[in-house]
């Protein structure tokens, strides 16, 4: 049989993995009434009429009120997001802001048009991945996560102005405005921020500008301290002014750079004035009668949503006891995350075959390698134990009156990102460089392994676990995310699965989760997500379960098309978030 090098190199996964892959087109007459109604379903565009109302859930109440007051304005959800986004940098600096980026999938109601934006960070050009390798050829992780050698071009502010610019109804200062009034008169810390800047004092203390900014008198702020940030407000102005360049010329980067290199960075004025947020194409694809809406790469997330979800099409997961519909998930998400490590990385540097990973078909093979009652041993590479996959990172869903819809994930990558301010700005840097495979098969502060395809280049994207989505069915529509690091993929298939089996957005984003990444091999588990008889037997299948403390900070707005109702809410394990209808 001749077979094409790609489809040499799946085969290859399927069978170090002890599965059976069949190639050949023949199998299209195979596949059960389930897979095919799973992966067809060819689910028909929305033409219904609009909800009348708006709807928005963010990781804190100050955000949402800002996304309602842009909307007050005339503003839609795009206008809604970018006010969003800015005030999330202004108060949760310790997950996401203009000194990282986001990814984005939009649902424009007028002419059904779906976009994905992609304002991911990208490395400098004096990129040398030997800067980030210590002296035994491990990871330096010093320098990848702490630090301006940790911090790739930031890509929020040109996503900002590209979806006000493109899809937003005002001008791009109206909606920032209300991030920078915060930035400008102050607000209270949330109890999170302050325990994220205690947590990272010591690193914090290296830089003057990062201590005068979050350790003011040496501290971290009060709990009642009146947090301004007049540096942050003034460079959201120039945004608001200039747009893209209001960041990436003129002042702002000329402090940027400066600032960078005199701590030992690498960054150059044509880095900022190169970078581009772009728009692509989203992944599409069909579950059980649902359109699912997602991210494409350099996002990992859409791709091994889509390879868990096909594989699980050949599931009746409702006619399953607990412990074997865990098995399944499990088992589906062990297989996603063996080809995340292998293939992934920036589509504009690496030709990856999204064909094949996509293909029902090369679910099929997944799926004969599943065996009904006993796990599949992930012995492909060495252990690598995982950090706390945490919630650095922050998502939130918008529908407003009209059936417009944004799902937003917006990053600094670990907490506070490098932990580096430039001074003059009051940016403060993202540490997304981590992200790449700077040392091919060594696993970065999430436990992820990486190939060549994930390798730092200039000009690169490094790859995501970010999963924006939506979620779209017959009757019901939902925008979903969440942060988490590479627990974000897991959460928002279990979402999914729990929306798919009719729950509203309170109960999806208070479900108990696990989560398993192919490496290490073992399934983490929120305390009260099983009881006793399913732990029971899924340690009998083989499975070795560890309890991790609450993961995540899911956001969910849903729409029910038949009622015409909308449900907006945020995670129960942060009191900050809000969920709102209004």
């Amino acid at each position: 049989m001749n077979l094409s090098r790609n489809w040499r190199r799946l085969l290859g996964a399927a069978l170090s993995l002890g599965l059976v892959f069949v190639v050949g087109m023949a199998m299209a007459a195979e596949a059960t009434p389930e897979q095919a109604a799973g992966q067809r379903s060819h689910v028909p565009p929305m033409r219904q009429r609009p909800p009348g109302k708006a709807a928005i859930a963010s990781a804190n109440f100050l955000a949402t009120g800002a996304g309602f007051e842009v909307l007050a304005k005339g503003g839609n959800a795009f206008d809604a997001a970018v006010a969003v986004a800015a005030t999330l940098s202004v108060v949760e600096p310790e997950s996401s802001g203009i000194g990282g980026g986001f990814m984005a999938v939009l649902h424009r109601a007028r002419d059904n048009r779906d976009v994905f934006i992609d304002a991911r960070e990208v490395a400098p050009a004096a990129v040398d991945a030997k800067d980030y390798v210590g002296p035994d050829g491990r990871p330096n992780r010093d320098h990848s996560l702490n630090g301006p050698l940790a911090a790739g071009i930031p890509g929020e502010p040109a996503g900002l102005v590209l979806m006000a610019e493109r899809y937003g109804q005002l001008p791009l200062q109206e909606s920032l405005a209300p991030a920078i009034r915060i930035a400008r008169d102050g607000f209270h810390p949330d109890p999170r921020l302050r325990e994220a800047i205690a947590q990272k004092r010591a690193i914090l203390q290296r830089w003057p500008a990062s201590a005068a900014k979050y350790l003011r008198g040496g501290k971290p702020p009060a709990a009642d301290a009146l947090w301004r940030d007049p540096a942050q407000a003034r460079t959201l102005e120039l945004l608001g002014a200039h747009g893209d360049a209001g960041f990436y010329q003129g002042e702002t980067a000329r402090r940027l750079v400066a600032a960078v290199r005199a701590a030992g960075g690498n960054w150059t004025l044509a880095d900022l004035a190169g970078y581009r947020a772009l728009e692509r194409t989203p992944l599409q694809f069909d579950y059980r009668g649902y359109r699912i809406i997602t991210a494409p790469p350099p996002s990992s997330g859409g791709v091994a949503l889509a390879e868990m979800l096909n594989i699980l099409s050949g599931f009746d997961l409702d006619k399953l006891d607990r412990a074997h519909r865990v098995h399944y998930i499990v088992e589906a998400m062990r297989r996603a995350f063996r080809d995340h490590n292998d293939y992934l990385g920036d589509p504009d540097f690496v030709k990856m075959p999204l064909d094949m990973l996509l293909s029902p078909y090369y679910a099929d093979g997944l799926r004969q390698g599943i065996l009904p009652d006993r796990a599949t041993p992930s012995s492909m590479l060495p252990v690598a134990e995982a950090s706390d996959p945490g919630m650095h990172t922050t998502h939130f869903s918008i529908i407003d009156a009209d059936g417009n819809m944004a799902s937003v994930t917006s990053t600094v990558n670990t907490l506070l990102g490098s932990s580096f301010v430039a001074a003059g700005t009051g940016v403060l840097l993202n540490n997304e460089m981590d992200d790449f495979a700077l040392v091919p098969n060594q696993p970065n502060a999430y436990g992820l392994l990486g190939s060549k395809a994930n390798a730092p280049a200039p000009g690169k994207r490094m790859l995501s676990s970010m999963s924006p989505s939506i979620v779209i069915g017959a009757n019901r529509t939902m925008v979903i995310g969440s942060p988490g690091g590479s627990t974000i993929i897991t959460q928002v298939l279990e979402g999914i699965l729990h929306f798919i089996d009719g729950q509203d957005a309170s109960e999806i984003v208070a479900d108990k989760r696990f989560h398993h990444q192919y490496l290490p091999d073992v399934v983490y588990v929120e305390p009260g997500t099983f009881d006793a008889a399913t732990s029971e037997e899924l340690t009998r299948m083989g499975y070795a379960l560890k309890p991790r403390e609450p993961w995540g900070f899911m956001n969910v707005v849903t729409w029910n098309r038949l009622t015409n109702t909308l449900d907006a809410a945020s995670d129960p394990r942060r009191p900050s978030g809000l969920g709102k209808v209004e």
